[in-house]
């Protein structure tokens, strides 16, 4: 279950919704905050909404949490550092800057990595930055794109390798290493909703 924030400002009368049904999920997301040019101006709404939406995360127990930072990466660690009950976070494709990164890390976010991110510099740095123990594998399709076009599940063999090679271990022992992490936010998440 999800509220994205780049159609948070379109979509905001749809939280009471969320709210009755987030005791029915496991997992949520992708929530968070978009400060991209294009949605800029809309922060201050998506920040009502996932305040709103940590909010119920923390009511139903806490939940484990995809979330979204690009652009805002401060704005999203400090709403995260006010509801610490509201679960997991799971940084999706960050970002932000080795400061902000620290700072996720000392709040406990975990961090979720795709092909497309592993193709720049600035995001193999990022991994090689990133606690091993709480990294996690994605392809953000739809909107990912592969050479034969969207990423579907599963295709995350780039980022794998990309995991490996920056950990300077095989893709075997790289594997065994993100099965470890997805069972261990697996056992973190709430068993039965």
């Amino acid at each position: 279950m999800g509220f994205h924030p780049q159609l948070a400002h379109e979509r905001h009368t749809e939280l009471p919704l969320f709210e009755a049904l987030v005791g029915e999920a496991r997992y949520v997301g992708e929530i968070g905050l978009d400060g991209g040019p294009e949605h800029r101006a809309h922060l201050e709404v998506q920040t009502r909404c996932l305040q709103r939406i940590l909010t119920a995360c923390s009511r139903a127990g806490g939940r484990v949490m995809s979330i979204h930072s690009r652009g805002a990466a401060d704005e999203v660690l400090d709403v995260l550092e006010q509801q610490p009950e509201a679960g997991i976070s799971v940084l999706h494709w960050f970002s932000g800057t080795r400061k902000q990164l620290d700072r996720a890390v000392k709040l406990g976010c975990w961090f979720s990595v795709g092909p497309a991110m592993v193709r720049g510099l600035k995001g193999r740095q990022l991994l090689a930055a990133m606690p091993r123990n709480r990294v996690l594998t994605e392809t953000d399709g739809p909107f990912g794109k592969g050479v034969d076009g969207p990423l579907m599940p599963g295709q995350v063999g780039p980022a794998v390798a990309a995991c490996g090679a920056t950990w300077q271990i095989d893709l075997t022992e790289a594997q065994d290493q993100l099965d470890s992490n997805l069972r261990t936010i697996g056992g973190l998440a709430i068993a039965e909703p």
